[in-house]
């Protein structure tokens, strides 16, 4: 574990111990705080990114620890976005900020070096910022996706709750609060209420299909953008090694978060809301290849390659 005493790294602490407090305040139900909280933690995030541009002359989205300072920084403004969906408009997305918020910034604050590093020759393009932050929004939504997922996955359901696959939207409902057969306003109220630890109004399987539905439109929003990151990539590959595709681990694992989550969306679209749990299973299993991408296959010698350049 490492200490930074950079400004940045002065600035990410005081982030995360805006974020506690926030979660502290969660724990004690004062939910109507986490706004503010997340907002502050967003400024705080976003001067140290400026910092950090400022000190390394490019943008900082470098290094690991460039890269979990992006992931955070990015995190609040698209879970602001995000809360504009209907399906996505609980109290509870902003405890997942919160939480996700933190897992992000520890690395950022006690395992990466906060060393700047010149910008290799190769990195250079006008390509940088738009491939890498393409990939850095889509890993935030699909962080969150993923949340929700765990959620509901891990929601007993039981065979007497089993869900018809019909579960449709009443196209003559005139409340935009209704989807799905579900009333997200009582939704709210109930998390509000609660806390999410429980819903006592609500039976375990709307619960759960809520929260595959949040994980699905988000996946949605995120999968677009880790297409455009992989087609940047290309693109920029054309320039700096002379071909579209190298073959180099890096690239055969961002094929297949992309071709893990093509599957999810096949297997969403052709089944539905059927099979609740398989389908947030999909949606963890497609995060979990982020995570190899983003960290094992940058740091494991297994993986020796063409973008082993993080630092």
């Amino acid at each position: 574990m490492t200490i930074h005493y950079s400004i940045e790294g002065n600035l990410i602490y005081v982030a995360m111990i805006m974020l506690a407090a926030g979660l502290v305040l969660s724990l004690l139900r004062k939910i109507k705080w986490l706004p503010a909280v997340v907002f502050g933690a967003f400024v705080v995030l976003l001067a140290a990114w400026i910092r950090r541009w400022i000190a390394v002359g490019h943008l900082p989205m470098q290094t690991m620890f460039e890269v979990f300072l992006t992931l955070a920084m990015v995190l609040f403004p698209i879970g602001a976005i995000s809360r504009r969906l209907p399906g996505i408009r609980n109290p509870m997305d902003y405890v997942g900020d919160v939480i996700i918020g933190l897992i992000i910034l520890f690395p950022a604050g006690f395992v990466f070096s906060d060393r700047p590093q010149a910008l290799p020759p190769i990195l250079q393009s006008p390509l940088f910022g738009p491939h890498v932050l393409a990939y850095m929004l889509a890993y935030v939504l699909l962080a969150k996706a993923a949340m929700y997922a765990i959620m509901g996955c891990f929601i007993p359901t039981g065979k007497s709750e089993a869900r018809s696959s019909k579960l449709e939207t009443n196209p003559n409902s005139q409340n935009p609060n209704v989807q799905n057969g579900l009333s997200f306003e009582n939704l709210n109220s109930d998390i509000v209420s609660d806390f999410g630890f429980r819903i006592s109004n609500l039976p375990n399987q709307e619960k759960a299909a809520h929260y595959e539905q949040s994980a699905y439109l988000l996946a949605c929003l995120g999968f677009p953008l880790m297409c455009l990151g992989l087609m940047l990539g290309s693109v920029w590959g054309v320039f700096a090694w002379g071909d579209w595709w190298n073959w180099d681990p890096k690239e055969l694992w961002s094929l297949a978060c992309v071709l893990m989550y093509a599957l999810y969306f096949h297997w969403r679209g052709y089944f539905g809301q059927k099979f609740l749990r398989a389908n947030c299973l999909l949606v963890i299993l497609g995060f979990a290849f982020i995570l190899i991408t983003l960290l094992w296959v940058n740091f494991s010698r297994l993986f020796p390659g063409l973008h082993n350049y993080v630092g």
